[in-house]
């Protein structure tokens, strides 16, 4: 059976009839050819296909698509502007907080919700942020300090030196 869906993703409006049986990761990769968004798990465990879903970050894998009729969805492609990364992606890449990649969109997407909510954590509430996000190649460290440095005070956040890892 199939639904008829209205959803803004990264800011454009898309109508589909989409099968009630097909996620949210699926609606996006498959309909909307938004492959930013990652499944690694799909079991919600890992966060790499983390969203925002009228802001909020959710597991793609886990959600209905037809669920998310008239809601707004943000995925790591509606972070760019013009092409130009905005602060927090250019900081994992400055940090080096990409490695293999799979975990960044989730990443990504978990730290813009933080930094929405709180423009200046401290690196405890930035790794409690994250902590239902999986990354088995850079030790976390490196994703902290980009985060801090997209902070609005960077400077007075420093990554603690005992958990210098990566």
């Amino acid at each position: 059976m199939t639904q008829r869906l209205l959803l803004t993703v990264n800011g454009v409006q898309h109508e589909r009839d989409v099968p009630d049986h097909r996620t949210l990761y699926q609606f996006l990769r498959e309909d909307l050819d938004l492959v930013g968004t990652k499944d690694s798990c799909r079991q919600g465990v890992c966060g790499s296909c983390t969203v925002l879903l009228d802001g909020v970050p959710i597991r793609a894998c886990l959600a209905l698509a037809v669920r998310c009729d008239g809601r707004e969805v943000t995925t790591v492609e509606g972070l760019a502007t013009d092409g130009k990364l905005d602060r927090l992606q250019q900081e994992f890449v400055n940090a080096g907080a990409v490695q293999c990649g799979y975990c960044t969109p989730g990443m990504l997407m978990m730290a813009t919700a933080l930094l929405r909510e709180n423009p200046a954590p401290s690196e405890l509430e930035v790794r409690e942020a994250l902590i239902g996000n999986l990354c088995r190649c850079t030790g976390y460290t490196r994703i902290v300090r980009a985060v801090l440095a997209a902070s609005t005070i960077p400077e007075a956040r420093p990554v603690d030196p005992a958990r210098e890892t990566a």
